[in-house]
């Protein structure tokens, strides 16, 4: 039961290149993400109402086979979050990227004719697309970057919106009295400043006084600086990240103080979160191959049996074997 319970949890992960069935298995999932979107798509067309019928079954197909899918990832839990026990692997799936997705994807199914709140959850289903390049680097250079810089970026976010109820409350100080029904309270000028920061304003709403447009000048102009700090941000973040692995590429294994070692089943390495090996071996991984992929780790990431694992060692010693 545990060797079937372990298969099934090696196909519906990424799958190997020399394991045909779970290979398989991701090309079929992918096709049926790629159909559920697209009839989704196709059900808002007027033209294509007589089908609506045939739309509603093949949801009815994709949506059973992502009820399948999560019931058997909740099932094998265990073995990708295996340092924390039966139930609290469930959970870590529960509350993962992941497993709230697939969450959200099959929900709405069994309440469209219910809350709208429901019926708008649909839209969540683009996000199983993440899932055909979730290992790879093209994708995990994003997610890192993001999530290096989560700070940095943060911190932009707030001084935009700081600038955003300055600039509102400062217009409706501006123009109330001259257009009380345009700028009629402190949050009515709240369109105007986010169409005025983040683009270069609809002309929808505009000021007419010379104090107003004197501010809007200013504001403009802070607006275009504050846009471009989190632009910088990500900008340097990518650099660095594509940086180091083209060092990587052109160091290899030989760069000094970084191991390279291949993961062995049942090794120590073998089916543990990143952030467990650094902490419980003391050593920096700096990234994994994977499928030929080079993927850029993070605390969640699970390492699997034959990943190519670099680091480097917070201390001098022989090099180990995972």
């Amino acid at each position: 039961m545990e060797k079937r319970k372990k298969r099934i949890f090696d196909i519906i992960q990424i799958g190997k290149k020399d394991d045909f069935i779970s290979r398989a298995f991701d090309i079929f999932i992918v096709a049926v993400i790629l159909i559920n979107i697209g009839v989704l798509f196709m059900e808002t067309f007027e033209e294509l109402q007589q089908y609506t019928a045939v739309f509603k079954t093949i949801e009815a197909v994709t949506v059973a086979i992502f009820c399948i899918e999560y019931g058997l990832r909740i099932w094998t839990a265990e073995y990708l979050y295996p340092d924390r026990g039966k139930k609290g692997a469930v959970l870590g799936f529960l509350i993962s990227f992941d497993g709230i997705v697939d969450l959200f994807t099959i929900l709405p199914f069994f309440f469209l004719s219910g809350f709208v709140a429901f019926r708008m959850l649909r839209v969540v289903r683009i996000f199983h697309l993440f899932r055909i390049n979730a290992y790879y680097d093209s994708f995990h250079v994003i997610t890192s970057v993001l999530y290096e810089k989560r700070n940095q970026i943060i911190s932009s976010v707030f001084i935009i919106l700081v600038l955003m109820l300055a600039s509102s409350l400062c217009m409706y100080s501006a123009e109330h009295e001259v257009q009380p029904e345009v700028f009629n309270n402190a949050f009515s000028g709240m369109w105007w400043s986010i169409s005025t920061i983040l683009t270069v304003g609809y002309g929808d709403i505009y000021p007419v006084t010379v104090l107003g447009r004197v501010m809007a000048i200013l504001i403009s102009f802070l607006g275009v600086g504050a846009v471009a700090i989190p632009t910088g941000i990500i900008s340097a973040g990518f650099v660095e990240q594509y940086t180091r692995i083209q060092n990587r590429g052109r160091g290899g294994g030989n760069v000094r103080g970084t191991v390279s070692v291949t993961v062995e089943e049942g090794g120590p390495f073998a089916g543990q979160a990143v952030q467990t090996i650094e902490e419980r071996y003391g050593i920096d991984v700096i990234a994994f191959v994977r499928n030929g992929a080079v993927v850029l780790p993070s605390d969640g990431n699970v390492v699997r049996a034959e990943d190519i694992l670099l680091y480097q060692k917070s201390e001098p010693e022989g090099k180990r074997r995972g």
